[in-house]
């Protein structure tokens, strides 16, 4: 394993209501026949010396993909930055890499910038930009930042992008791939053959 890939922890964010999906769960979702998890899972691996999966339901069927499954640490869905503060609390690792459960093209090669990025401009985390908007979900973190984290979300606030710029944020430049971003909301877009990138 390479010194990269020990420094981090892999953590699939699937703890989401899915309103958009009638409440079932998106990630357990079969999208071009495998779920849609497996896709993220599959990415992680690349990247990642531990990975694990944050899902608030259905945590037995999780558990087979062979990773361990985390839950928020309160039961209010409380949104990504719960499974982020997580992901943290079980990681072994200087720093944690999320991705959403929802996004089938993402490439694990390229989440290798996220790290670069951080190290590169010496940052606290990296969140990933496709030229037009942030992905605040494809982000690497350091988990020394728990702490803040934590008191953040104890405070009531719950927006990613607000607390990302409260530290030291740098950005990677996923221009040439926008459509590693691209994901499935709805059922309609769960059957397409292909999904455009908006």
């Amino acid at each position: 394993m390479t010194e990269e890939r020990a420094n981090i922890t892999g953590a699939v964010l699937a703890g989401g209501r899915a309103r958009r999906m009638g409440g079932e769960d998106k990630g357990l979702m079969v999208y071009r026949g495998r779920p849609l998890v497996a896709y993220a899972l599959d990415a992680l691996s690349l990247i990642a010396g531990t990975i694990l999966i944050n899902a608030n339901r259905n945590q037995e069927e999780y558990a087979r993909f062979g990773y361990p499954v985390i839950e928020d640490l309160t039961d209010s869905f409380d949104g990504p930055l719960a499974g982020l503060l997580s992901a943290m609390r079980s990681a072994q690792t200087e720093y944690v890499l999320t991705v959403p459960c929802d996004c089938p093209q993402v490439d694990g090669a390229l989440l290798g910038r996220l790290y670069t990025s951080l190290l590169d401009e010496d940052a606290e985390l990296c969140a990933a930009h496709d030229g037009n908007r942030l992905h605040p979900v494809f982000l690497i973190a350091k988990c020394s930042l728990i702490g803040d984290l934590a008191d953040y979300l104890a405070s009531g606030e719950r927006k990613v992008e607000t607390w990302l710029k409260s530290n030291q944020l740098a950005l990677a430049d996923f221009s040439d791939h926008p459509e590693m971003f691209v994901n499935i909301n709805t059922r309609e877009e769960l059957t397409n053959t292909t999904i455009p990138c908006s």
